[in-house]
């Protein structure tokens, strides 16, 4: 059976690889324009700590969760083993500290399929911004994927082939991705539920738990979402 809902040893081994294309430092800066202060930042899903590296650079105190434990360890391996990472799922991290700026990249909003857990996020992401602090996250826009339906997806660096054959599950929102890695004799397989979303229902997340939508975006753009398939969310705490 493929895994669901997170990075295997071998999928996480092969990540950077995957996604070497990745402009990471461009949605850095980026995301950058929209924070409350260059003082601190949060990252919530962070990876092998690509992105937090970049910040880390930049000046800012950085710390990061990640509910995959080898993902968490190759991000240790490239800030440092006194970085502050912690291995929790989004909705149940905890830090005795709160942030200027929050920030969940990559998708990993769109890994929140269920609402009870959404808005557990929501509420976790108010529990710890100061006043006037501010998450940004991207995600999985409902108008671009049902107008720009998923296909099959075939990913070739060097040996490695990455497979992702999707399904739709339009009564819930989600897209189930399927994955097949194949390194030489080695495979594996994985699932991964992916959550699109409507500006409306974030808008009402948001709200229960105190805080405001202040701005959504396609995403590395300052365009109306429209019909894009990735949108960026500029959130405020208020009180």
């Amino acid at each position: 059976m493929p895994d669901t809902q997170n990075f295997t040893q071998l999928y996480s081994r092969y990540y950077n690889v995957l996604y070497q294309d990745k402009d990471y430092l461009g949605e850095v800066e980026y995301v950058e324009q929209f924070l409350n202060s260059k003082k601190n930042v949060l990252d919530i899903g962070c990876g092998t700590g690509k992105h937090l590296k970049i910040f880390q650079d930049k000046g800012y105190e950085i710390l990061g969760i990640d509910m995959s434990n080898n993902q968490i360890e190759q991000a240790k391996n490239l800030l440092g083993a006194n970085a502050n990472l912690q291995l929790a799922k989004a909705s149940e991290f905890s830090f005795n500290q709160k942030f200027d700026n929050i920030i969940s990249l990559f998708h990993v909003m769109s890994y929140q399929t269920q609402n009870d857990e959404l808005q557990k996020v929501f509420a976790n992401v108010h529990k710890h911004l100061n006043i006037e602090g501010t998450f940004v996250f991207d995600f999985w826009h409902g108008a671009g994927v049902l107008s720009d339906l998923p296909t099959v997806r075939i990913k070739r660096l060097g040996e490695i082939i990455r497979l992702a054959e999707p399904v739709m599950r339009y009564e819930q929102n989600i897209v189930e991705v399927n994955y097949e890695i194949i390194m030489g004799n080695e495979s594996i397989k994985e699932q991964h539920l992916m959550r699109y979303f409507f500006l409306p229902e974030l808008d009402i997340f948001a709200t229960n738990a105190g805080l405001k939508l202040i701005a959504a975006y396609k995403w590395l753009t300052k365009e109306p979402l429209g019909t894009a398939w990735y949108g960026t969310a500029i959130l405020r705490r208020e009180k």
